[in-house]
């Protein structure tokens, strides 16, 4: 099996980082995602935004001496790629029915020495239409940002509030 893989280490990127915990994510086999982009210079360009997107929520959220390794397995983008005559090109149509967006991870949460959890899932957001719009109209990834903020902070931000 091929495995394509894109590391980045939060820790050496950030001003501060000393204090802040990292988040390490792989792409693995990026060529059998669903639907990472248009073109493959298009999908590098998101898995690279994801992957940056992703650490600099480690930097705002984790604690120092705690890290996160996340492989991600798949990518189905919000919205459908249509022909787009006028343009000659492409474009992207969101409606909100079965266009939801979803990544499909495999994660790895540790703190200290200790493994907090770990798990196979897929992030997806049914309703990703009806949020109000945290990020610019302009960011082609607004969708997809805001789904993987809300499982971050469910996962690795709230655990702390259960547990103490």
């Amino acid at each position: 099996m091929k495995l394509n893989r894109l590391t980045f280490t939060l820790g050496l990127m950030v001003a501060g980082a000393a204090s802040a915990g990292t988040v390490q994510v792989d792409f693995i086999v990026p060529t059998s995602y669903a639907d990472a982009g248009r073109t493959l210079a298009e999908a590098q360009a998101n898995r690279d935004t994801l992957g940056r997107y992703l650490q600099s929520l480690g930097g705002r959220y984790l604690a120092a001496g705690e890290a996160l390794k996340i492989d991600v397995l798949d990518i189905d983008l919000a919205g459908t790629v249509r022909p787009f005559r006028r343009a000659n090109g492409d474009l992207r149509i969101t409606r909100g029915s079965a266009d939801y967006p979803r990544i499909k991870l495999r994660y790895s949460f540790v703190s200290g020495d200790k493994v907090v959890s770990s798990g196979e899932e897929t992030v997806s957001d049914l309703n990703y239409l009806g949020h109000t719009a945290n990020y610019a109209n302009e960011d082609p990834l607004r969708f997809e940002k805001r789904m993987l903020a809300d499982w971050f902070k469910a996962r690795f931000v709230e655990h702390r509030a259960a547990a103490g």
